[in-house]
């Protein structure tokens, strides 16, 4: 059985994986900037290099990943053809985002004209927002079938293996998606962000937790089991 250390390198193998571990550096050094940075400026400078940096890495680590909703599109539309417009808005959605969001990691290494980069920002952030409403909705309409096929698994009296593997099934199907909508929420306010700066979506703590967030419910799905 795999122990925590396997565990470890199973995950940081994955391009999610190590998103998450950068994010969290990213998202942190936010938060350790704006904790210090009338108390302790030096500090406060290299906890900024840090966030860039990290951000800088994460776009690099994301080329190509707009393909990844072009294939579930492809390979797994949905089920009904409520859940294929669903997917298909979803999809779409994170598809502008990763695939702009290229654009805006040239733009910021100073590959292409700095002057593009808030455009190819507001493009990306503007996607990846319509993205995240769809598949939260999709979420909240799969939590729902799931808490009515388990309510009718504990109401029959005759006890099974089967049913016991089932009831757990579903829990933990729950608990991704939860996870999954804890994670949206939170990649929402940072896009809101971007799209229509405000008090609340711009402070520093705001879009720090709401990264740590995304960043840990994203370690919990991703953690090997």
């Amino acid at each position: 059985m795999n122990d925590t250390v396997d565990k470890l390198v199973i995950f940081l193998a994955k391009r999610d994986g190590i998103d998450k571990l950068v994010k969290t550096f990213q998202y942190v050094s936010k938060l350790v900037n704006w904790h210090v940075q009338t108390t302790y400026p030096d500090i406060a400078t290299r906890a900024k290099q840090c966030e860039v940096a990290s951000g800088l890495s994460r776009k690099a680590f994301r080329s190509g990943r707009f393909l990844t909703g072009f294939n579930a599109l492809r390979r797994t539309p949905g089920t009904s053809r409520g859940f294929r417009l669903l997917a298909v808005l979803a999809n779409s959605g994170e598809m502008v985002y990763f695939f702009f969001d290229h654009f805006l990691w040239q733009a910021r290494i100073g590959v292409i004209d700095a002057r593009y980069a808030r455009r190819m920002s507001f493009i990306s952030a503007f996607g990846e927002s319509v993205g995240y409403v769809f598949f939260i909705i999709a979420d909240f309409i799969l939590i729902t079938r799931g808490l009515k096929a388990e309510r009718k698994l504990l109401i029959e009296e005759e006890e099974s293996k089967e049913r016991e593997g089932e009831i757990k099934k579903i829990r933990m199907d729950r608990i991704m998606r939860l996870m999954a909508v804890a994670a949206n929420i939170a990649d929402l306010i940072i896009a809101l962000a971007d799209i229509e700066p405000n008090p609340f979506c711009n402070h520093t703590v705001t879009l720090g937790i709401s990264g740590l967030v995304s960043a840990w419910a994203g370690w919990y799905r991703n953690w090997p089991s």
